[in-house]
C-alpha cells in the first residue's frame, strides 16, 4: 500500500510533536515499514513505557494529528482489526522537528553525532554518501 500524506498531517505543517509514548508507536510502524493491527504493534512494542489498555487513546492521538490514518483491515484472530499506515516518514519526521530551517541547529547536532562512540567507519561511509549526493544535487 503506497504512503500518503493526511490532510491533517499537511494542515498541521511542520510542527507536529509527539510525546514519548507516541513516538515509540511510530517508531515501530517505520521499523516494520508497512501497515500495522493494532495487535502487531504491542506484538512489537518491546521496551514501551505505556501500558497495553493505551494503546487505542495513543492510537486516535497519532490519528488526530495526522501521523497516522487508518488504511484498511487485516484479519486478527477470529475477527478484522484496523491496519494504521505512517502518514510520513521517520526521516521526514525527525527532520522536521530536530533541525528544520536551522543550519546552526543542523550544525550542532551534526557534530554531537560524530561525538558519539558508537559512529563507526561504516556509517561515516554512509553519511558521506548521503552528503555526495546532496552536493551534486546543488550543482
Amino acid at each position: 500500500m503506497p504512503w500518503r500524506i493526511s490532510d491533517a498531517f499537511i494542515e498541521r505543517g511542520n510542527d507536529m510533536e509527539l510525546t514519548k509514548s507516541e513516538l515509540e508507536i511510530m517508531n515501530v510502524i517505520w521499523s516494520a515499514g508497512k501497515a500495522l493491527t493494532r495487535g502487531e504493534i504491542l506484538e512489537l512494542s518491546v521496551d514501551k513505557n505505556w501500558k497495553d489498555n493505551s494503546i487505542h487513546i495513543l492510537l486516535n492521538r497519532l490519528l488526530a494529528k495526522g501521523a497516522i490514518s487508518e488504511s484498511g483491515f487485516a484479519r486478527s484472530g477470529k475477527s478484522y482489526g484496523r491496519l494504521y499506515q505512517a502518514n510520513l516518514t521517520g526521516e521526514d519526521y525527525y527532520a522536521q522537528n530536530v533541525f528544520y530551517g536551522d543550519a546552526e541547529r543542523m550544525e550542532m547536532l551534526f557534530k554531537a553525532m560524530l561525538r558519539n562512540p558508537e559512529i563507526d567507519g561504516e556509517l561515516l561511509d554512509k553519511f558521506t554518501k548521503a552528503i555526495n549526493k546532496k552536493r551534486e544535487k546543488l550543482k
